[in-house]
């Protein structure tokens, strides 16, 4: 199965439902299926503007979104799978910054992150990290 690398805390606003678009510089003919995978790298000082974004689209309380984030961010690992069901120059979601964007849908979170190294681009996931997934709806251990 693919999979995607993208930084914290991207990542986990998109495996659970608050980032519906990924913004690359490079688009792609891909539709499907895609494993996220958190990279090591953490954009710190984008955290408060994410969640901040997250509370106005969603209505949930900054609070909650903070103890939810601070509880789930993993780096380093999978921890997730959306859909993949376009890739558009323009989208009208807030999260758009383009060039391109990445149209997410069905977005769920692994219920326990798996370590695994990440790449540039999509890559394929090893047999022993998929066997240690449950990620329902995607993968199931």
């Amino acid at each position: 199965m693919k999979a995607l690398s993208i930084r914290q805390p991207w990542a986990w606003a998109i495996v659970t439902g608050l980032k519906p678009v990924e913004n690359r510089t490079w688009s792609t003919s891909f539709r499907g299926p895609v494993l996220i995978h958190a990279g090591q790298t953490v954009e710190r000082d984008e955290i408060d503007g994410m969640l901040s974004l997250c509370a106005r689209q969603s209505g949930a309380s900054l609070a909650l979104l903070r103890n939810a984030y601070d509880q789930q961010a993993a780096t380093g690992a999978i921890v997730g799978a959306v859909t993949i069901t376009d890739c558009v120059p323009n989208h009208a979601s807030p999260w758009f910054h383009g060039p391109v964007g990445f149209v997410l849908e069905r977005p769920a979170r692994a219920l326990k992150p798996v370590r695994c190294p990440g790449r540039l681009s999509f890559f394929n996931v090893t047999d022993d990290v998929l066997a240690g997934l449950d990620i329902p709806g995607y993968v199931e251990a």
